[in-house]
């Protein structure tokens, strides 16, 4: 059985109401401010606002307005949807790196899923506008927008591929390697942050199998299990892995 899933903290004006300035540090592991020219980089660094917000914590509910674009400066998000009947649907983990929800705040639509913290997580955000601003007047930004856009469809296909698995070893493999994406994670590297629990949650397993699909991938020298996370020896191999081409 998977894990039963966390229950949800509606999360109120969680920017406004307890977010801050971003220090130097954490903005400068924002993946997308290299893309911005000096004066232009300079104001948005201003618009920059970081919050902590605690496990099982909504960031995005389904129904809400749009009014930031966010990403994870240290911790772990999942997004899900709701539904009417059964368990909801994880879309995908959002690791140290990530930033996630572009094409809702591109098209100013309510959020159609969930974005809960899988634990205490530090998150970062810009206003849609400040979004809207950008798209405007830097070139470098809507090309990153554009390649977000593009890996995250990747993504997206790849996860309705995870789905349809039977084999829980090849389900933890994929998902795995989803969260190794040096494009829509670069702040993730070699070395994930993760415990068996919360890797269940985003593979809807229980904990005791995923300790065994761990300790599977191990053997096949495609991961290292260390203290506190997975590093990945072979990412090529574990995405592949269990296929006929592996």
């Amino acid at each position: 059985m998977p894990p039963a899933l966390l229950p949800a903290t509606a999360a109120k004006s969680v920017l406004p109401a307890r977010s801050r300035a971003a220090e130097a540090a954490e903005l400068a592991g924002i993946p997308w401010l290299p893309c911005i020219a000096g004066p232009d980089r300079e104001r948005v660094q201003a618009d920059v606002r970081v919050v902590v917000v605690e496990s099982g914590e909504l960031i995005c509910r389904v129904g809400r307005p749009v009014t930031y674009w966010f990403g994870v400066v240290d911790g772990l998000l999942k997004m899900t949807n709701d539904s009417a009947v059964g368990l909801p649907v994880t879309f995908t983990g959002v690791p140290p790196g990530g930033w996630f929800g572009e094409g809702t705040v591109l098209k100013r639509e309510p959020y159609r899923y969930n974005v809960q913290a899988l634990r205490r997580s530090l998150v970062a955000g810009i206003p849609a506008e400040t979004f809207h601003w950008l798209l405007d007047h830097s070139i470098g930004f809507n090309r990153f927008v554009m390649m977000q856009l593009n890996e995250r469809l990747g993504q997206f296909i790849a996860a309705r591929e995870i789905d349809r698995l039977n084999d829980p070893d090849q389900r933890v493999a994929r998902s795995l390697a989803a969260l190794f994406h040096p494009v829509l994670y670069p702040g993730v590297g070699e070395l994930l942050r993760i415990t068996q629990l919360e890797l269940g949650y985003l593979v809807g397993l229980s904990r005791q199998r995923v300790n065994e699909a761990l300790h599977a991938l191990q053997a096949a020298q495609v991961i290292r299990i260390e203290y506190g996370g997975v590093r990945v020896l072979d990412l090529g191999r574990l995405r592949r892995y269990g296929s006929a081409v592996a």
